[in-house]
């Protein structure tokens, strides 16, 4: 069931993203500034997590989970 619900949620993002409708299907409307990619932003974030669940490798969050495990296992000395 997670399989299925990370591939519509990664075609779901994909679609959203993509936009065929070049613009009609928007949640927030990218003229608001400061505000209009939000919604973009948000998505974005949902298709990597989606991928990620599928085990598709994204090389560029390579760096990130790398540096998350060693944040993680330093010791209170070492943080001193």
């Amino acid at each position: 069931m997670k399989k299925f619900l990370s591939i519509l949620g990664a075609l779901a993002s994909l679609f959203y993203l993509f936009n065929p409708g070049a613009g009609i299907l928007e949640i927030i409307p990218d003229n608001i500034p400061g505000l209009g990619n939000i919604d973009e932003a948000s998505v974005t974030i949902l298709l990597v997590y989606c991928l990620t669940n599928l085990g598709i490798s994204l090389p560029f969050l390579s760096k990130f989970k790398s540096s998350e495990k060693s944040i993680g296992n330093t010791t209170d000395s070492e943080q001193k």
